[in-house]
C-alpha cells in the first residue's frame, strides 16, 4: 500500500513538473495591421501609444513591441506589426475583456474603438500565434547601445513542406544548436517560436535585433562564415527543410517597449 501511494505521489509530481515546464514556454501573438493611408497610420499610432500599451501593462503584459517595416512609406500595402508575449493562451484570450474594463483604455482609444465604417483604422488584421522554442522559452529584450531610431529588427519566417519537415527545422534550432549559435554570435534574438495558428503553416518565426543596418549585415556575414554553422547546415539530416523563407526588416515605433 505504501509503495502504491509513493508511486502515485511520484507520478503526480512528475506530471506537475511537466506541466510547469510547459507553462514556462511563452506564447506570442503577432498582430499585423494592413493599412493604406497616413490617417490610418496616425490613428493606429495614437491607439497603441495612448490606449493599448498602457492598458496592456496594467493587465500584466509588460513588453509590447510595435514595429514598422523598412520602406513602409513607399509600400502600397503598409503594415504595422505588434508582438505580444503571453504566459498562457488563457491570458491572451482574456486580454480583450481586461481592456474593455479599463476606463482609461476606452477613453483614450475611442477614435480607434468607435471608428465609423466609412473611415476604418486599418484594411485588415492578421493574427499569428506562436509557442516559444524550448531552448528560448521566454522573450529576451535586446541589449543595444545605439539610439532607438537606428535599431533594426529582423523578423524571419521559415515555412516547411510538411509538418514533419518543419519539425526537423525546429529540431535544427533546438537540438541541433542553432539557437546557441545565434546567442554566441550576439544576434540579440528577441524570440523564437513555432507557429501554432496562422495563415501560413507549418511555419516557425524568430526575431533578431541589431544596432543599425550595417551591424545587421556584418552579423550575417560573420554567421555565414562561421565553422559551426557550416558544419550544422551541411548535415544530411537537415537538408531541404525549408520550403519558403521571408525576411522583414523593421524599425520600432518610438512608443514601443523595446
Amino acid at each position: 500500500m505504501f509503495q502504491k501511494a509513493m508511486l502515485l505521489i511520484i507520478s503526480l509530481l512528475s506530471t506537475s513538473v511537466w506541466l510547469n515546464a510547459q507553462q514556462k514556454q511563452t506564447f506570442y501573438e503577432i498582430k499585423i495591421y494592413h493599412f493604406s493611408s497616413k490617417e490610418q497610420e496616425a490613428l493606429l499610432d495614437r491607439y497603441y501609444e495612448k490606449a493599448f500599451i498602457p492598458a496592456a501593462h496594467q493587465a500584466g503584459i509588460r513588453q509590447v513591441g510595435v514595429f514598422k517595416p523598412v520602406g513602409n512609406d513607399t509600400a502600397t500595402d503598409k503594415c504595422l506589426y505588434v508582438v505580444l508575449p503571453f504566459a498562457s493562451t488563457e491570458q491572451m484570450i482574456d486580454l480583450p475583456f481586461q481592456l474593455e474594463k479599463n476606463s482609461a483604455y476606452t477613453t483614450n482609444g475611442n477614435d480607434y474603438i468607435n471608428a465609423p465604417y466609412t473611415a476604418p483604422p486599418y484594411n485588415r488584421i492578421e493574427s499569428v500565434l506562436l509557442k516559444a522554442f524550448k531552448t528560448a522559452p521566454v522573450m529576451q529584450l535586446p541589449r543595444l547601445q545605439s539610439a532607438k531610431a537606428e535599431h533594426i529588427y529582423e523578423l524571419r519566417s521559415y515555412e516547411g513542406h510538411t509538418e514533419k519537415i518543419s519539425r526537423n527545422k525546429i529540431h535544427m534550432f533546438n537540438e541541433g544548436g542553432e539557437v546557441p549559435l545565434f546567442k554566441r554570435l550576439n544576434f540579440n534574438a528577441v524570440f523564437y517560436g513555432e507557429v501554432i495558428a496562422g495563415s501560413r503553416m507549418p511555419n516557425l518565426m524568430y526575431m533578431t535585433s541589431f544596432e543599425n543596418m550595417q551591424d545587421r549585415d556584418a552579423h550575417w556575414t560573420t554567421f555565414r562564415a562561421d565553422n559551426e554553422w557550416k558544419s550544422l547546415s551541411s548535415k544530411q539530416e537537415y537538408q531541404k527543410n525549408v520550403s519558403r523563407s521571408e525576411i522583414i526588416l523593421m524599425k520600432a515605433a518610438p512608443y514601443s517597449d523595446y
